[in-house]
């Protein structure tokens, strides 16, 4: 499998008004769905739990994973990885409780925690005389 790239236009950040290219490694992902909500697996080798951003805002969740550049001791003469950012951007459903979503990193795989608001989930109605 390839890796995706995307490209978005953002305003420059040198104050002259304009807008610059910035390009982003699509993180593979993987989701799951639990009794109590979804489990959200993105891989984003090179990336430190510091350069991690996860936001939510209109529905969306939004992951953001810097990379550290890294010194390398020598000269590279052939190379696969590419020195760029991560994001992917996803739509929530609207019976997920985005109060409650935690995140954790660990050996390069971002796992999100996404709970079912109480209200969706499956219950059982006791049946009285």
């Amino acid at each position: 499998m390839s890796t995706l790239t995307q490209t978005e236009q953002r305003p420059a950040t040198t104050g002259n008004g304009g807008t610059q290219r910035v390009t982003f490694v699509t993180p593979v992902a993987n989701i799951l769905e639990t009794a109590d909500g979804y489990l959200l697996e993105a891989e984003m080798p090179g990336v430190a739990k510091d350069g991690i951003e996860v936001t939510v805002e209109n529905g969306e969740l939004v992951i953001l994973g810097r990379r550290a550049d890294k010194n390398l001791p020598g000269t590279a003469l052939y190379r696969e990885s590419r020195p760029l950012d991560y994001r992917r951007v996803f739509d929530l459903d609207p019976s997920i409780d985005t109060g409650k979503i935690t995140a954790k990193m660990e050996q390069g795989i971002l796992t999100l925690t996404l709970p079912k608001a109480e209200e969706v989930k499956p219950r059982r109605i006791a049946v009285t005389d």
